[in-house]
């Protein structure tokens, strides 16, 4: 068993840290991200050694203005390097988390549909939770070759124009998961945040275990998803959800992120850099931020 008991434990690329080791966490991040298949595309390059060192100078500028821990929430299949993480977090001074997960439908394949049925129906919830659970408890998957440090969370995103039986099934399955082996669920909704909230916390997820990701969408209910004691995440230009959330008197609820990709390949990369991440807290006051920044992504990640 990978994943340490004590609930004071958070799991990185190189082992358990305590929480007061995290300092500042950007909480949804993508250092290398690899659109499924791309690796195979002649035209793209997958130099590791030039993406080492561009990732290693950007978390290097994300340490120099006061960030100390990045959550890799790439999920399984769009280009978590886990050797790669772990020389990152080595040769650096930013802790690394990885997640398992994956998602939406789209970017599933055939290999997770039955395809003797017509139309293909889902795996069941069950082998979706059986998959998450082995990353944490066994260690994530480096392909055909071995198993290395256990996830540290559990990343999860529906269909954007609304929640398939495939992606309810991996979302049932995904809660599941962190039900038992007690490592939070990050989950990007669709069309449907309460909804999509629901089907997580009937599935025995305390709500402090659970991020939705995408609150800062024009005409999100981040404030009723609050009430329900879920954590709101907030990313790129979400300070008018920001201000909404702390003029409710909800800061407790709020997970940051940059929504930064440090290198992507197959796709376009998002304008954000890590080092954004500090500047969506100015203006806040002391206390304001160090609850923001750390003593949330410490609840949230603990595993217990």
């Amino acid at each position: 068993m990978l994943v340490p008991d004590k609930p004071t434990f958070i799991n990185t690329v190189l082992g358990p840290l305590t929480v007061e080791e995290l300092g500042p966490t950007a909480v949804h991040e993508s250092l290398l991200s690899v659109y499924p298949g791309a690796q195979y595309a002649p035209e793209i390059s997958l130099d590791r050694s030039e993406i080492f060192h561009i990732l290693q100078k950007q978390l290097t500028d994300f340490y120099d203005v006061g960030g100390r821990t990045i959550v890799d929430a790439s999920g399984m299949f769009h280009g978590r390097d886990l050797p790669l993480l772990e020389n990152l977090a080595k040769s650096t001074k930013v802790n690394i988390i990885a997640s398992t997960g994956l998602g939406p439908e789209e970017m599933l394949g055939g290999y997770f549909l039955t395809p003797q049925t017509d139309p293909p129906t889902p795996w069941p919830a069950k082998k979706f939770e059986d998959l998450f659970s082995k990353e944490i408890t066994e260690g994530m998957v480096v392909p055909r070759v071995e198993r290395r440090a256990p996830a540290g969370l559990i990343a999860t995103l529906s269909t954007r124009s609304g929640m398939t039986a495939t992606d309810e099934s991996l979302l049932r399955g995904a809660a599941r998961a962190a039900v038992s082996t007690g490592v939070a669920l990050s989950h990007t909704f669709g069309d449907d945040v309460l909804q999509e909230i629901d089907i997580i916390l009937n599935e025995g997820l305390s709500p402090d275990r659970l991020v939705i990701r995408g609150g800062e969408r024009h005409g999100a209910p981040i404030i009723e998803a609050a009430h329900r004691g879920v954590f709101i995440g907030l990313e790129g230009d979400c300070h008018e959800a920001l201000s909404l959330l702390i003029d409710a008197d909800l800061h407790s609820r709020i997970i940051l992120s940059a929504g930064a990709t440090g290198v992507a390949k197959g796709h376009a990369p998002t304008s954000a850099y890590f080092s954004d991440f500090m500047k969506l807290c100015e203006g806040l006051d002391d206390a304001l931020r160090t609850h923001i920044t750390i003593e949330n992504p410490r609840t949230l990640l603990a595993v217990r």
